[in-house]
C-alpha cells in the first residue's frame, strides 16, 4: 500500500492539551501523565474535518482527554485503520499493515496461523504515532494479541437503512439490551457516531471464533424471525430495505469494529462514544459526541460507563 504523509520528522517531547482550550474539562483525565508522547506531529493545524475544522492536534487532544478511559479497549489488540492523509474530504483508506514512514511506536508482529502481519499498539506514543500517519478511524479485533484466537466481547453492530427513523434504532439497541439481560449476558452501549448503536458484550476468553460468531448469527436470526419487518440478518442491500440490519459480522476471526472514543471519519467529526442505557433510553443520539464540543467534554466529566467492562465478562456458554 501506497504511504501519502511524509515519515515523522524525528521525535520530541510534547504534550497535549486538552481540545477546545477548554482546561477545566481536564478534571475527567485521572493523570496528566496519560497527554505525554515522543511523537512530533508534522503539520499539526492540518485539518483532517476541514468544515468542522478539526485538526490532527485536535484529534490528539481527544485523545489525551479520554486516554484513561480507551487505552484498556486498544492496548495490544490487532488493529486496523482507517487513514485520511489529506482530510476526510479526500481520499481515504483502510490499512492493517505496515507501511514506509510508520513510526516504531506503531508495533508489528506476525499472526502465528497464517503469518499476516498484525499492526497494534502498547501506549499513548501509539495513538500519537496513529495520528500523525491522518489515521481518522482506530478499528480493533475482538481479542488482544496474547489470546488471538480467544474473542473478549461480542459485537452487535446495529446499521440502519436509509430512512429509518432514529428512534427506530434506539428501540432496537433497548430490545437487545432486554433480550441480552434475559440472557444473564452483561453488555454496555456507546454510539457510532454516524446512524447506529452498538451494543457489546464482554467475555472471559473461552470460546473461539466460530462459537462466537454462531452465537452472534443465531442471536441476529431471532431478532429477524421475531420482527421480519424491522430486523434483517442478511447483508444483502435487498434484505436491508427499510429495515436495521444487526451486523454480527464484526465477531469473526480478523473482523473489526470501531473502538470506544475513536474518531469516525463522517460529517460531524464525530467520536463513537461509551454511554449509559438510561442516556439512550431518555433519546441519546448516534452522532451526539462531536469531538471536543461541549456535549462531549460534559460526557467525558461523568463517571466512566465502561470503566467495569472487562471485570463484568462471563464464558459464552452455548446450551
Amino acid at each position: 500500500m501506497q504511504e501519502k504523509p511524509k515519515a515523522p520528522a524525528g521525535r520530541a517531547d510534547s504534550k497535549a492539551k486538552p481540545a477546545s482550550g477548554k482546561g477545566e474539562t481536564s478534571a475527567a483525565v485521572k493523570s496528566t501523565e496519560a497527554a505525554d508522547t515522543v511523537i512530533k506531529l508534522s503539520h499539526p493545524d492540518k485539518l483532517l474535518w476541514p468544515q468542522e475544522k478539526i485538526s490532527k492536534q485536535g484529534l490528539l487532544d481527544h485523545y489525551a482527554l479520554v486516554w484513561p478511559r480507551m487505552h484498556q479497549f486498544v492496548v495490544d489488540r490487532p488493529l486496523s485503520l482507517v487513514r485520511a492523509p489529506d482530510g476526510v474530504d479526500g481520499q481515504r483508506f483502510f490499512q492493517k499493515h505496515a507501511s514506509a514512514g510508520m513510526h516504531e511506536k506503531i508495533a508489528r508482529m506476525k499472526d502465528p496461523t497464517d503469518g499476516e502481519e498484525i499492526l497494534f499498539i502498547r501506549d499513548f506514543d501509539g495513538v500519537a504515532a496513529l495520528v500523525q500517519l491522518g489515521v481518522v478511524e482506530i478499528h480493533i479485533w475482538g481479542c488482544t494479541i496474547d489470546e488471538l484466537d480467544k474473542p473478549d466481547q461480542i459485537i452487535f453492530d446495529l446499521d440502519p437503512d436509509e430512512g429509518v427513523d432514529v428512534k427506530a434504532v434506539r428501540a432496537a439497541a433497548l430490545e437487545i439490551h432486554g433480550r441480552l439481560d434475559a440472557l444473564s449476558l452483561p453488555n454496555f452501549v456507546k454510539t457510532s457516531g454516524g446512524k447506529g448503536y452498538h451494543v457489546v458484550v464482554p467475555l472471559k476468553p473461552s470460546a473461539d471464533w466460530d462459537e462466537v460468531k454462531d452465537f452472534a448469527h443465531d442471536f441476529a436470526r431471532a431478532l429477524e424471525q421475531a420482527a421480519p419487518d424491522r430486523y434483517t440478518a442478511t447483508l444483502s442491500k435487498k434484505a436491508r430495505t427499510g429495515k436495521i440490519f444487526v451486523d454480527y459480522l464484526r465477531n469473526g476471526r480478523g473482523s473489526t469494529t470501531v473502538a470506544p472514543y475513536s474518531s469516525r471519519a463522517k460529517k460531524g467529526a464525530t467520536a463513537s462514544m461509551p454511554a449509559i442505557w438510561a442516556e439512550v433510553e431518555a433519546g441519546l443520539a448516534p452522532n451526539a459526541f462531536p469531538i471536543g464540543d461541549k456535549t462531549t467534554l460534559k460526557q467525558l466529566a461523568k463517571a466512566d460507563p465502561w470503566a467495569d467492562f472487562f471485570k463484568q465478562g462471563k464464558p459464552l456458554k452455548r446450551g
